[in-house]
């Protein structure tokens, strides 16, 4: 049997990819499937006995556990401020650096700079600006407004996990809309202002339509993150005061290696978090692909 160019090609291209399918496979799949079979166990994550249990960690998990239920309620909250504001801001700075001149890169490099360092590290130097710098800052200035608990109130500690992870995650998303203004053609920007448009409705009726694929990755970008928020609570807050910035991915973590170790009941509402997440982003990547046709 002779093998014609295109299967020699294919075998190629599998030879390829064949390694890195591998490791997808052993580091990614395997264990999330591995947690749907879990999450039907009683498994505590060292005994290598356990029964099945059904549905019944779903169900206290939705029916029998008001910290499960605080911390979905919390992370929603969460999640629409961050995917307004992200991207508004990202938007805003992708916008000002590309109206610059010479010193854009200067601009996309500083604002890009939070996404170097980790969330972890960023939460640490953020719990020290907001435990000291702006005590300090209130006290010996006029702007006596920042003496305020930002760690210790619930409602500023919410703010607090907010402008964290802003500074972490909105130059990511500026890069990318910037490269989305790059790829506008000048001549319909200059056309429209010719016939009289403002700045304002030449971004709204010329710039934003075509730059649709490009929001449409930014949302998706920040619905994920948002949803499986960690380290900058973690670093900042740990949950508290009390557990009012609990998010759902920390109190996974604290029900499967903390508090109970019960990893099976943990595995349950991890599978709730990826259902939630899978339906919300199928949704507004269909919303987003039919403005996207609109526009």
């Amino acid at each position: 049997m002779q093998i014609t160019k295109k299967q020699k090609q294919m075998v190629i291209l599998l030879a390829f990819v064949f390694p890195a399918l591998l490791f997808y496979t052993a580091f990614v799949l395997a264990p999330a499937f591995g947690g749907i079979g879990y999450s039907l166990t009683d498994w505590n994550g060292l005994n290598p006995t356990y029964e099945m249990v059904g549905f019944s960690n779903y169900i206290e998990a939705l029916t029998d556990d008001p910290n499960f239920l605080k911390s979905i309620w919390f992370t929603l909250k969460f999640v629409v401020f961050m995917v307004v504001l992200q991207n508004v801001f990202a938007m805003l700075l992708a916008v000002f650096i590309e109206s610059m001149g010479r010193s854009k890169s200067w601009f996309r490099t500083i604002f890009f700079m939070p996404n170097m360092i980790s969330l972890i590290i960023g939460g640490f130097m953020w719990l020290f600006i907001f435990t000291k710098v702006l005590p300090y800052l209130a006290e010996h200035t006029l702007f006596t407004f920042l003496d305020r608990s930002w760690i210790g109130d619930p409602t500023f500690s919410f703010y607090s996990v907010l402008i964290l992870s802003l500074w972490g995650g909105v130059g990511y998303l500026m890069v990318i809309y910037i490269a989305a203004l790059q790829g506008v053609p000048e001549h319909l920007r200059e056309a429209a202002a010719i016939d009289g448009a403002s700045p304002f409705q030449v971004f709204s009726n010329v710039t934003l339509p075509m730059i649709f694929p490009a929001l449409t990755i930014g949302l998706f970008l920040t619905l994920n993150s948002s949803f499986k928020v960690f380290d900058a609570v973690f670093a900042l807050t740990g949950g508290g005061p009390g557990r009012s910035t609990q998010v759902i991915a920390l109190n996974i973590y604290e029900e499967a290696f903390k508090l109970n170790t019960r990893y099976g009941y943990a595995s349950a509402k991890a599978m709730i978090l990826f259902l939630i997440v899978f339906l919300i982003t199928l949704i507004q990547l269909q919303i987003m692909k039919k403005r996207e046709v609109e526009a």
